[in-house]
């Protein structure tokens, strides 16, 4: 007799078409809270612009969805045209081909950065003839190094006689932020237009984050957390997105151990244990 679970299985007996808690950036469970609303909009403004924006928050705050959430928005858009950089650990050469090979859908032949750097403006010319906006946005842009950043910046200069032909939006941690206040990046620090912060979610906020996480998953049932149980998770995660999906995830795979229909504070206790290896709370 095969006694393993299926992990689908357990979610579907629990009332959910899919697990609440993933931590992958799946955009349909985006949380429209103000925070990110705000930040939004100011990614938005950003764009309009032809400046720099960026935004940075500690890990786990929900950089990467949101701004994978912004692209889906962008796409709708037929004006705007955008390259997607998720791995900034390349040359300026290779960073240089894969925008290129994003705006156009072909990979370029040279590997000379000059003639790379000369092929991407002609684009961006031709592009702006058709009325098109172009948006450069990175990823993890905490890990470029600066001469990267700077070339990126040299991008941004790129203009014809009444308009800019590329915004530069980055997206960090906040590793990125003691990198731009440094002297060696204080010409591109000038340029930025939008500069937001991610911060961590309240007490209030978290127990929304984790209700809408249940209610966006739920198929059927009436599966929840206590008030108890919610309160304990912010304060085990801080407010931290991913640190609460992982929480609440084990929590619910306990309660369905102890075929439980809602989490409550000793199962929320009992994850937590597991999870972060301390369970006591005042």
């Amino acid at each position: 007799m095969n006694t393993l679970y299926d992990i689908d299985q357990i979610y579907r007996a629990m009332g959910f078409h899919c697990p609440p808690f993933r931590i992958t950036p799946d955009t349909s469970f985006f949380f429209p809270h103000s925070q990110y609303l705000t930040a939004l909009g100011r990614l938005r403004f950003g764009a309009s612009s032809g400046g720099l924006t960026v935004l940075t928050g500690e890990v786990g705050l929900g950089k990467t969805l949101l701004c994978r959430y912004f692209l889906r928005q962008l796409a709708e858009a037929p004006e705007v045209r955008t390259a997607y950089i998720f791995n900034p650990k390349q040359s300026y050469g290779e960073l240089l081909a894969s925008l290129y090979r994003d705006l156009t859908g072909e990979a370029i032949q040279s590997h000379a950065p000059g003639a790379i750097h000369d092929a991407l403006y002609q684009q961006l010319i031709r592009l702006a003839g058709e009325g098109k906006r172009v948006i450069f946005i990175v990823d993890e842009a905490h890990a470029l190094e600066p001469s990267l950043i700077e070339g990126l910046r040299l991008l941004t200069n790129l203009e014809t006689e009444d308009r800019k032909l590329a915004s530069l939006m980055l997206f960090g941690q906040t590793e990125l932020d003691e990198l731009l206040a440094t002297r060696q990046l204080r010409a591109l620090r000038e340029r930025i237009t939008v500069w937001h912060k991610l911060r961590p979610f309240g007490w209030m906020e978290t127990a929304e984050y984790v209700n809408h996480r249940i209610n966006m998953a739920r198929e059927s049932g009436n599966f929840c957390f206590t008030r108890a149980a919610l309160t304990a998770v912010r304060y085990y995660t801080s407010g931290i997105p991913r640190r609460i999906n992982i929480l609440c995830d084990r929590a619910l795979l306990a309660a369905f151990s102890q075929q439980k229909r809602r989490v409550d504070l000793p199962l929320l206790r009992l994850a937590a244990r597991e999870v972060f290896g301390r369970a006591s709370m005042n």
